[in-house]
């Protein structure tokens, strides 16, 4: 045969912005050999009569550093057509560390990104302290996606300076010269870039705040230098941005430094309310002088997902609930349905730690139940605290009811940004600058409370076809921003693009029928542990490197994703 797979007769969205067009894609050894009219015969064919063809989607915001080295499958983000993920976002990971260390990085990416520490402790094989040899670890192991590494600032500091930089002290030259070297050597190893965090709501499972916190200008700027030498590379960071402008201050230094490219997270609500503006601002500004700097963002609100199952709910804190929160399930939603339990939960006062999360709960309004087709776009009257209004309910016991139904699976939704109006204007307007970049969906991380893995599916859909309260953006725009986009600004220039010579990485979609599914709880973590899943309808094949990995949202049996090294 000619041909590995022939996919007939699709509607091709190629990633590079232009318009869709009819045509026949012919897959040989891993990458797409010929596009058009195409008579030759094939080992498979795919018909995509009446369906989209487009390029695998990047996502360039994951946290799968420790499922990798246990799981095959880099899911919820293999259920929404991604073919490439970059991990070791945000300054956590497990390279480099030494042996006396290890549990200090667990407690660190527990407390940030919401993995247990008994799924980490079980999972995590610790076969490498070297950033290389981490790198070397899951360059033996196979994957239904490609995966790209980051050296994260956290550990890269306890690894140079030991209890001092778990403290926050100030870099000494001799430690900002080793933390470059290393960082030079991880990436002339294939790491895509260096990613850092400067946010204080990054703490370890024990309350202390990261590493990487206070780290000045001399140290951010003395390790992008490694990123410099090595000749390639991205960075990649958060900060809150309180102090907006000297902030932004340091990460031109760092992008002038590393003479690299830089993204960090930007959401409605970092700096202040109307800060995502002054920020676009700056980024503008750097732009404009030489530097190139993106913002990264989110197609919608960043929100928490809430359940009897999810690791919170408005009654976690309460003593009498706390006292079921263990319980089969079953068995919790028979006991919280009785009567005296109820009342007693619904008159405890809430614990002073937990007040000013739940304090924005009280009212029920910031709330909505999701449905078996998600809404992430929900309408005011449809809140929680809206409901139990109309219904002349308090709005702590109308939920308290509704957490019961089916079976206690029901599922709430939490903006916690990008929702301040109430609507998902700001990530409209977001989306469409020059210089901003998507990711965020953090697949791999807050496995018991966040599940936006989903943005991927979300993008298409949401803005490509469903949206009612505003304007759409164009299908083509969408593709190239996920795809094309992603992948260039990562430094990857052999996917994201449907063209001869390029990889095989690529979505068959029954768009009119795409859909993203409500979530639920898994568990299939180390230990037993449980995690958020979201799956889709509407994916008819997703290809990796030639090979279908997903056919109709199941997965096949193949595994051709590999450890992506950059530069290489």
């Amino acid at each position: 045969m000619p041909f590995d797979t022939l996919i007939k007769g699709g509607t091709v969205i190629d990633g590079t912005g232009s318009p869709a067009f009819t045509a026949d894609i012919a897959v040989k050894n891993g990458k797409i050999a010929e596009i058009g009219r195409i008579s030759g015969r094939a080992s498979r064919v795919i018909d995509a009569d009446g369906a989209l063809v487009i390029p695998g989607l990047v996502d360039i915001h994951t946290h799968y550093d420790g499922q990798a080295t246990w799981a095959n499958r880099l899911s919820p983000s293999s259920h929404h057509g991604v073919t490439t993920v970059v991990a070791g976002n945000c300054g956590v990971g497990f390279a480099p560390v030494r042996p006396h260390d290890r549990e200090k990085v667990i407690e660190l990416m527990e407390g940030v990104e919401d993995i247990p520490g008994a799924v980490l402790n079980e999972g995590l094989s610790w076969e490498w302290e070297s950033f290389p040899q981490y790198m070397d670890f899951l360059d033996g192991r196979e994957f239904d996606m490609d995966i790209g590494v980051q050296i994260p600032h956290a550990p890269l500091r306890v690894y140079v300076m030991g209890q001092r930089g778990l403290d926050r002290e100030a870099a000494t030259p001799a430690d900002i010269t080793r933390m470059k070297e290393l960082t030079r050597e991880a990436i002339a190893a294939g790491a895509i870039g260096f990613s850092s965090s400067r946010s204080i709501n990054h703490r370890s499972s024990k309350g202390d705040h990261t590493p990487s916190l206070k780290a000045d200008l001399a140290e951010m700027a003395g390790i992008a230098a490694g990123i410099r030498e090595a000749g390639h590379g991205v960075i990649e960071l958060i900060s809150d941005f309180f102090e907006l402008d000297e902030e932004f201050d340091i990460l031109e230094g760092m992008a002038a430094s590393g003479e690299c490219p830089l993204s960090f997270t930007l959401a409605e609500g970092i700096g202040g309310r109307d800060g995502w503006r002054r920020l676009l601002a700056r980024i503008e500004k750097a732009n404009e002088n030489g530097l190139t700097i993106r913002g990264q963002i989110a197609p919608r609100a960043i929100g928490l997902t809430l359940g009897l199952t999810t690791s919170f709910n408005p009654f976690s804190a309460r003593p009498t609930y706390r006292k079921h929160q263990n319980l089969p399930l079953a068995e919790k939603v028979a006991r919280l349905a009785e009567p005296a339990v109820k009342a007693q939960i619904l008159t405890e006062p809430v614990p002073k730690g937990m007040t000013n999360l739940l304090r924005q709960m009280r009212d029920m309004n910031n709330v909505w139940q999701l449905g078996e087709r998600p809404d992430y776009e929900p309408l005011p009257e449809d809140s929680i605290g809206a409901r139990a209004k109309v219904a002349g309910r308090d709005p702590m016991e109308f939920v308290y009811d509704k957490l019961l139904e089916n079976g206690g699976r029901a599922m709430f939704y939490m903006p916690a940004t990008n929702y301040f109006s109430q609507n998902l204007d700001c990530c409209r307007e977001m989306i469409l600058h020059e210089h901003t970049l998507m990711g965020l969906g953090d697949g791999g991380a807050h496995v018991g409370i966040i599940c936006d893995a989903s943005f991927p599916t979300f993008g298409l859909t949401h803005w490509g076809r469903d949206r009612t309260r505003g304007d759409k953006i164009e299908l083509t725009t969408l593709v190239q921003n996920q795809t094309r986009a992603t992948a260039r600004a990562v430094g990857l220039h052999d996917r994201g693009e449907l063209s001869v010579g390029m990889r095989a990485d690529v979505n068959v979609i029954d768009f009119d029928n795409l859909a993203i599914t409500r979530p639920e709880m898994v568990n299939d973590l180390p230990s037993g542990a449980g995690r958020l899943q979201q799956k889709t309808i509407g994916y008819l094949a997703t290809m990796v490197n030639g090979g279908v990995t997903y056919e109709h949202g199941e997965p096949t049996d193949a595994l051709p994703g590999r450890l992506v090294r950059a530069g290489q």
